[in-house]
């Protein structure tokens, strides 16, 4: 009977190492959003529950120079990754149950060779790698239409919330109708059954791993980038839309209720866009 080393009894424990990890970069995220994200003001000071958000006048638009683009790519990826992974967590955790399950049924296979304790948290490392590629782009392609906001005139540029009430209105009736869509739908089904993804996506090895965690980031994406689209209009530092969001994703997926939810949130999306409008 072979002795189990100490490295061997861990890595066997790798969902607790791994679930561990989710939190702590979860923690980290919402520290450095908690502390300004580089953007040099507290993130209090950018909080209001006012709702159009104040509109202060005589502001210069931010120099975006090299430096200020990667502060403004950081501070919205490290936002989505805060805002993201804890709904994601379910089907990250259970990636990293069913590639254990694999290696062991691969290595009870007869005339192979017995073999160390293999660790299943670098291919789901991968997996979670391949996910926030994903929102590495959206954070990108956000940072841009910040930029224009902002040189049209259309956004805050220290506040960073719009200063536009047909800016804020189209983006709350895109993200109602959004919300009521058959796409809509698909891609939250698919988050809200990691069993059912993994199934029909599984792919072995590490390239599996990171194509399959850039799959599940794109139906994650295709369910939610109208939603984060929505801190353009609150306020992109504001904590009270970034937690109100945040927790609402998490209901959106992880909640019993959320066909009800997703409904009721459209058609408030909707009438509130419409409502600024007519303002």
């Amino acid at each position: 009977m072979s002795r189990v080393t100490a490295t061997e009894a861990l890595l066997r424990r790798d969902r607790l190492i791994i679930g561990a990890g989710l939190i702590l970069i979860c923690l980290l995220g919402w520290l450095y959003i908690l502390i300004g994200a580089g953007t040099g003001m507290s993130t209090a000071a950018m909080t209001t529950w006012q709702f159009p958000p104040p509109v202060y006048s005589g502001t210069a638009a931010a120099k975006w120079n090299v430096s200020y683009w990667i502060i403004m790519t950081l501070m919205w990826w490290v936002m989505m990754i805060a805002m993201m992974v804890p709904s994601a967590a379910p089907t990250i955790l259970l990636y990293a149950r069913v590639h254990r399950h694999a290696q062991k049924k691969d290595r009870e296979r007869p005339g192979r060779e017995p073999a160390q304790a293999q660790n299943s948290a670098a291919p789901t490392a991968t997996f979670v790698c391949g996910y926030l590629l994903v929102w590495l782009a959206f954070s990108l392609t956000a940072t841009a239409l910040q930029w224009l906001f902002e040189r049209a005139g259309l956004m805050h540029a220290m506040m960073m919330w719009s200063t536009s009430t047909v800016l804020s209105a189209l983006f709350l009736l895109a993200a109602g109708f959004y919300q009521l869509s058959a796409l809509k739908h698909t891609c939250l089904q698919h988050c809200r059954s990691p069993v059912a993804f993994l199934s029909h996506h599984w792919r072995a090895g590490h390239s599996g791993a990171l194509r399959m965690g850039l799959e599940h980031g794109l139906y994650c994406l295709g369910c939610c980038w109208l939603l984060m689209a929505l801190l353009f209009v609150g306020g992109i530092m504001n904590l009270v839309w970034i937690i109100g969001l945040a927790v609402f994703v998490l209901l959106e997926k992880l909640g019993p209720w959320s066909y009800l939810v997703n409904r009721i949130s459209g058609f408030l999306m909707i009438g509130t866009g419409g409502y600024l409008l007519l303002q």
